[in-house]
């Protein structure tokens, strides 16, 4: 990394918890690989703490991202939310413009661009079960739906939540599971996991799948040092399947693209990350 000086752009990810974020990780790599002039840390913070970090970055120079469990409050505070944010009703990623703090959320096209890369192309025609109905699952719902999914079903814990973001974005192609009996016996080109089980080693699975007749594909949104439990257990099924790895590079690449103005060096986020992700398995 270069020298810090009065001239360097400071970034931040806020939220809490923040200690086990990665974010730090790729982004400084993406900096030093493209040769910009900007530091990246984590601050753990509360909402209203939320709100001036926000506020003083952004109109000073800085820029970030925002994670659990401040997404939507972020998008309350926006001057000029990006269509990402009013769709979904959260932002992930905030820069200032003109006095103006914008903001934008990433996790869609971070999504969109992860599914891609996992399948070889769009999510054209798929017949898709979302377990989860938080952010993650509004992100992903908006990448499925744009890219013309056939049929999404949510399957959530609570349904009444699940049904608000179908109404919200899912339009007439996005059904709800009123129970796990709904899904019995589905036949599924992906299975999208976007609830947090997984992020701690005694979580239950999120979803049994071997209730289904057929299942093409899986995506766990959650990462860790090694294969999520839900993926491994894809896997042992003969069912393809990845962790959240490539969506958090792909997302964090896209916030880079909004800060900066230029492409992301891709190559260089994904080495840090599996750097990160092997020292941290070793550890």
């Amino acid at each position: 990394m270069s020298a810090l000086t009065a001239r360097t752009r400071v970034f931040t990810i806020l939220g809490n918890p923040v200690e086990h974020s990665l974010s730090p990780v790729i982004q400084n790599a993406a900096f030093q690989e493209a040769q910009v002039d900007g530091v990246y840390v984590a601050l753990r913070c509360d909402a209203e703490q939320m709100v001036g970090f926000m506020s003083g970055l952004g109109r000073s120079g800085g820029a970030g991202n925002v994670t659990l469990p401040h997404k939507e409050k972020a998008a309350s505070v926006l001057d000029k939310p990006l269509e990402a944010v009013r769709r979904t009703g959260a932002c992930n990623t905030f820069w200032g413009e003109s006095g103006k703090l914008c903001g934008d959320n990433t996790d869609v096209e971070g999504f969109r661009r992860a599914q891609r890369h996992f399948l070889g192309g769009a999510a054209t025609g798929y017949r898709v079960l979302l377990l989860g109905a938080g952010g993650a699952a509004r992100a992903a719902l908006v990448s499925l739906i744009d890219d013309e999914v056939q049929d999404v079903l949510i399957l959530n814990r609570t349904v009444e939540r699940a049904r608000a973001v179908a109404r919200r974005i899912g339009g007439d192609r996005v059904r709800v599971a009123e129970s796990h009996s709904d899904v019995d016996d589905g036949e599924f080109d992906l299975v999208v996991n976007t609830t947090r089980l997984g992020l701690h080693s005694d979580d239950e699975l999120p979803f049994d799948l071997e209730r289904l007749s057929r299942a093409d594909a899986v995506m766990d949104l959650v990462y860790g040092p090694s294969a999520t439990a839900f993926v491994a257990a894809s896997k042992r099924l003969g069912i393809p399947a990845v962790d959240g790895g490539e969506m958090l590079v792909h997302q964090g690449a896209a916030a880079f693209e909004r800060w900066w103005g230029e492409e992301a060096p891709i190559d260089a986020m994904r080495q840090a990350l599996e750097a990160a992700r092997s020292s941290q398995a070793g550890a």
